[in-house]
């Protein structure tokens, strides 16, 4: 029976050594708030940094699209290297011109047009990509909470079933409880030891998960408790006016401008040309002017229009759909905000004290005799339940209110 004591304690105590290397671990730690947590998110995440990339480069199409074609220079030489008068230069006939691309029919006004809807439809996007950052520091942030009061719940069971099975092997050798319940006590300890264990993954996983949000997988930090918020008193959230209803109708509006700009593109151009020719036989010289444009009998950019038509439809069909997922994400936000919110108020106030109460009780008539060890262990299991039921609700609460927030994000 002693042996069986003393491979618990040996089992309790490599607890305690890893519950002490992870105290040192967190000593090393740097301390970090949920809102310094997400300022460090803005300010170092890949996915912050392409998005803002994707807004220059919209711009400096823009800026491209509004430029008119340049100039051409032309030289020519004719009449020379041939036979006859023709056999030297002193023939020939020499040709300097300069041509001019006249953009017809609106091209360049359509074709910035299009590429300003793109710049705006960029930068919607940029603030997505922020406010989609914002909530998923958030979730990532609340889990790691959770992760590590599931872990501090694992240590606390520990110690409770390891203190029970101390007193279950002494009720044992003095004849009060029968051996059987020594070793339910025993394997409850061992089973509340691994447990511990496994917590510790949990919890380092979940730091891991939120700082590689900002690329560093490596960090150590240490999370800082914010005090309980209150519901927040948000605004009636507009489901039309959202980021992600915004962007789609910014989409629509580039694929509308992008239906101009192929219209426009379908017409022909005119290229005027001027210029001065030297007739090297007499030394004289004359102006020459001219235009060439193109005969538009087969293609008038007609498969590209039909194109743009096609993605036009498709992007209003795109808005529909965000609208109506808009209006979704935010009634059931708000839904789960309360249910979580009403969840956690009965579990913090009634509920796990009640089964706290419950355990203290039982632990007491325990070691009085009053009770069994069975219901000692089911009173810790209720508490254990609860508990864990606590965490998981301020966790769907911290969830429900980050996707309120992003709804509402502007």
């Amino acid at each position: 029976m002693h042996s069986r004591y003393a491979r618990s304690a040996a089992i309790f105590g490599a607890v305690l050594a890893l519950a002490g290397s992870g105290a040192l671990s967190r000593a090393l730690a740097e301390p970090l708030t949920l809102d310094a947590a997400i300022m460090r998110a803005q300010t170092q995440s890949p996915l912050v940094t392409a998005a803002e990339a994707s807004v220059k480069a919209a711009e400096g199409r823009a800026r491209q699209a509004d430029l008119m074609p340049n100039p051409e220079a032309g030289l020519q030489s004719e009449n020379f290297a041939g036979s006859g008068p023709y056999g030297r230069f002193g023939a020939a006939e020499t040709t300097a011109t300069i041509s001019q691309r006249l953009e017809l029919g609106g091209k360049r006004r359509t074709r910035a047009a299009a590429a300003n809807a793109e710049v705006d439809a960029a930068r919607i996007g940029f603030v997505i990509a922020k406010a989609d950052l914002t909530q998923e520091v958030s979730v990532r942030y609340a889990e790691a909470l959770a992760a590590h009061d599931r872990l501090v719940l694992a240590r606390e069971t520990a110690t409770r079933a390891e203190g029970l099975s101390k007193v279950a092997g002494t009720l044992v050798e003095a004849g009060r409880e029968p051996p059987l319940r020594a070793l339910r006590a025993e394997a409850a300890s061992r089973e509340a030891a691994a447990a511990v264990i496994a917590a510790e993954a949990e919890a380092a996983a979940a730091r891991r998960a939120l700082v590689t949000l900002w690329g560093d997988a490596a960090e150590t930090i240490e999370l800082v408790r914010s005090p309980q918020p209150a519901t927040p008193v948000m605004a009636t959230i507009n489901p039309g006016e959202t980021l992600d209803v915004r962007q789609a109708r910014a989409q629509l509006e580039t694929a509308r401008a992008v239906i101009d700009r192929e219209r426009a593109a379908g017409r022909p151009d005119l290229t005027v040309q001027a210029g001065v020719r030297r007739f090297e036989q007499t030394g004289d010289s004359a102006m020459i002017v001219g235009f060439t444009a193109p005969i538009p009998i087969s293609n008038r950019n007609q498969g590209t229009v039909a194109a743009a038509r096609a993605d036009a439809t498709a992007a209003e069909a795109r808005e529909r759909l965000a609208l109506a997922r808009s209006v979704r994400a935010v009634r059931d936000g708000e839904a789960a905000l309360r249910a979580a919110t009403a969840r956690l108020e009965v579990l913090d106030s009634k509920v796990v004290p009640q089964a706290q109460t419950a355990v203290d009780l039982a632990r007491g008539g325990f070691e009085a005799g009053k009770f069994s060890l069975l219901e000692v262990l089911d009173a810790q299991a209720a508490l254990t339940t609860a508990r864990t039921e606590l965490i998981a609700a301020r966790l769907d609460r911290a969830k429900a209110l980050a996707a309120l927030e992003r709804a509402a994000a502007q």
